[in-house]
């Protein structure tokens, strides 16, 4: 079964791969792009890796990931000419269609969360539950095998280079934790936090996670070193639930979600789709609600975990 699973995620990275190399193709097809060559090579770098990278040397995998860093830092990757849409044909369809555009959104979370439940697990629930709903969505909409290309390669260009920034945050709290980045947090604020104060433990375990989430763009990164710098010498230590503090110091974390910008796929993601003036405009409307979710996760768990 181990195996199985392995090569089934395997094969949805390959498949990302491959569309963004495809991406790649595109846009070198594209002269009249204004940085042709650094942004098909970057869509190709990254389909590589997505595609490839467990079949190369780490080594190179780094050096592609340095590569497409240079790219990015000397703004080579810009988006370029996008399929064409026709207004008429898509009110059309949008009027024909109606509220079963719904359908397959709904049918995603389904089948991901069914497929959880099985041996198979979340991960590959995802990817088989995103197949089988873009099927239903093409016999909906009656969508060629075209216009999912053309949509795919849209919305990657759209997303650009933030798209990455997951993958790169992940990863880098896996090496924060392991570099003992925890035990650092945890020696420094000790001369900050008097001994046996509750709540001051409880205010930094929220607000660090917050915070760290903030740099992170990523709660599950962040919850490793500051559950380890912070929440287990400072609330746990001191009789806190472990169970109750820690998924409501996630669930803070996820308050830091709301207002940053390294949490691409969240604020900088609909920004992009949606064409906002201000790439901002999403953080700001969510800003005064994570503020009093941030209150209300302070007081949750000064109350409840101990």
């Amino acid at each position: 079964m181990e195996q199985l699973i392995t090569n089934l995620l395997e094969f949805f990275y390959i498949l990302i791969g491959l569309l963004l190399i495809a991406t790649a193709v595109r846009v070198f097809k594209d002269e009249t792009h204004p940085t042709r060559l650094g942004t098909s090579a970057f869509w190709l770098l990254l389909g590589i890796v997505f595609a490839f990278g467990n079949f190369i040397p780490f080594l190179i995998d780094g050096i592609i990931i340095i590569l497409m860093g240079v790219l990015t830092l000397f703004k080579q990757v810009r988006i370029g000419k996008l399929a064409d849409v026709d207004e008429e044909v898509a009110e059309a369809s949008a009027k024909r269609v109606g509220s079963w555009i719904f359908l397959p959104c709904i049918l995603l979370a389904l089948f991901a969360v069914g497929i959880s439940y099985t041996p198979l697990g979340g991960q590959v629930g995802i990817g088989i539950a995103s197949i089988l709903t873009l099927l239903i969505a093409m016999l909906i909409t009656s969508a060629k095998p075209k216009t999912v290309a053309d949509d795919a390669d849209r919305m990657i260009q759209q997303v650009g280079t933030s798209g990455i920034l997951p993958q790169l945050l992940a990863a880098l709290g896996v090496i924060f934790n392991a570099a003992g980045v925890g035990t650092v947090i945890s020696n420094g604020i000790s001369g900050f936090i008097p001994e046996g104060n509750r709540f001051i433990g409880v205010v930094a375990y929220c607000l660090g996670m917050v915070i760290f989430t903030m740099i992170m763009g990523n709660g599950f990164a962040a919850f490793t070193v500051i559950t380890a710098g912070i929440g287990v010498p400072f609330v746990i230590a001191q009789g806190g639930d472990p169970v109750v503090a820690g998924a409501l110091a996630m669930t803070a974390g996820f308050c830091g979600t709301l207002l940053t910008p390294m949490a691409a796929n969240f604020n900088a993601l609909p920004a992009a789709l949606l064409e906002m003036k201000d790439p901002n405009a999403v953080i700001k409307t969510q800003a005064p609600i994570a503020a009093i979710l941030i209150v209300v996760h302070i007081a949750l768990m000064y109350f409840l975990a101990f």
